[in-house]
């Protein structure tokens, strides 16, 4: 067995690499970085574009006056099929290219710590990258030929609960029934397993997994039920434009729909959507709501606003109560965002659709929520406040345990190594 493996859970908000010593046993060193890429506009056509990976690409973007190519929660472009490729600059990138970014820029990081050239590594995947079958299987073959791409030569996949799984039975005394939920950006998984710390380092677990599952809901989706109630107002959504005199309507829906979700954002700055939402602010009376889009595409302030989202929502694991305030470039927006309002209209549906899977899950399973000795959760989504008391309400609070939120998945991935071999 070669002594050092890597563990890589590639995530819709962050990634991580774990490198595991297989001889001690132990890991030994982790990166984490966001999941984020940057391409700097060429000074010249046909000039190479030059890309920055992770809390870099931010710096450039902030530092190129938010002009260039940003792109956030990529992983979610991996079961697309009808994303083949995008041109930046002057080449052409599928998904697995821009994936591969990511995952050289890991890969590196974690090389020149070892100074060696590591070949081997379990890649994590959720239960569900897309609840359709066939872009299931479109996501985890690009993600290989990401990790080929970026040198690894034998390359393992586990869930990413069952990762966070072996972290969890580390710190265990006795064998205990767990249910792992684990949240992400872009989905929320779930495993039964049998685990015991006796029981670590054996070759074969299939036998101790009872079950997996997950649904295409995560903090992305948060973000956007964010973006839809408290921010599409202040871009036009209620505003009236009128072709034919007295005969208003509404403006299209397709506007406040693409801004709710980072991949779709660029769809409006395209030639065509900018002269249709010219020609609504035009019939909209110039309505300064209109105005307010406009500035929204034309000066690329999407992340900016979302960064706002963000920090509003993790305001709300710790407050009553949060301020989404924006002022950028014309654009005037204070809001109050309370903790009761997020929970009950919100993020009220996406709520109930993570229940409503989790309660049939465990019934087609055949286990009862008392069976269950320990929900392990993990995952920077698992810290919403109205999610975390969905499991308290279900199971007590006192099964409920969690670890190190965004790096508990990357550990037991390299973990899993062992049970492989």
């Amino acid at each position: 067995m070669q002594k050092y493996i890597y563990g890589i859970d590639f995530g819709t908000s962050n990634s991580a690499l774990a490198i595991l010593d297989t001889d001690t046993r132990e890991a030994v060193k982790l990166f984490t970085v966001p999941s984020l890429l940057f391409f700097q506009e060429p000074k010249e056509r046909g000039q190479f574009t030059k890309v920055a990976v992770g809390q870099d690409a931010i710096d450039q973007y902030v530092q190129n006056r938010m002009t260039g190519r940003f792109m956030k929660s990529i992983k979610k472009v991996l079961p697309n099929k009808s994303f083949v490729d995008t041109r930046i600059g002057n080449r052409m990138y599928k998904a697995e290219d821009l994936v591969a970014l990511i995952l050289v820029h890991l890969k590196k990081l974690a090389d020149d710590f070892l100074s060696e050239d590591i070949k081997t590594a379990v890649i994590g995947r959720p239960v569900v990258f897309d609840e359709a079958a066939d872009k299931d299987t479109l996501a985890q073959i690009r993600l290989e030929k990401a990790a080929k791409i970026a040198g690894f030569e034998k390359i393992h996949f586990q869930l990413e609960p069952v990762g966070a799984a072996y972290t969890y039975e580390r710190q265990i005394e006795k064998s205990e029934l767990v249910l792992v939920a684990d949240f992400g950006g872009g989905t929320s998984d779930f495993s039964l397993m049998r685990l015991d710390p006796a029981a670590k380092n054996l070759a074969n677990r299939k036998s101790d997994i009872i079950g997996q599952g997950g649904i295409y809901i995560g903090g992305d989706n948060f973000d956007s039920d964010i973006m839809w109630h408290k921010g599409t107002p202040h871009f036009g959504r209620g505003v009236k434009e009128e072709f034919t005199p007295g005969k208003p309507l509404d403006l299209p829906l397709s506007y406040f729909q693409n801004i709710c979700s980072w991949e779709k954002m660029n769809f409006l700055d395209t030639l065509r959507m900018k002269l249709s939402i010219e020609k609504s602010y035009q019939y909209s009376g110039k309505d300064f709501r209109v105005k307010n889009l406009q500035i929204l595409i034309s000066e690329n302030l999407g992340y900016s606003f979302f960064k706002e989202i963000e920090k509003a929502k993790i305001t709300l694991t710790h407050e009553e109560k949060a301020a989404l305030v924006f002022q950028k470039h014309g654009i005037e927006i204070e809001e109050e965002v309370s903790l009761s309002e997020f929970k009950d209209e919100i993020i009220a549906q996406n709520l109930s659709k993570i229940e409503d899977y989790l309660d049939q899950f465990l019934v087609e399973k055949g286990i009862g929520k008392d069976e269950i000795d320990v929900v392990f959760m993990t995952g920077g989504t698992s810290l919403i406040k109205p999610l975390n008391q969905i499991f308290k309400d279900k199971f007590g609070e006192a099964k409920l345990k969690s670890g190190d939120n965004f790096n508990s998945v990357a550990m037991g991935l390299a973990y899993s190594y062992l049970n492989m071999n």
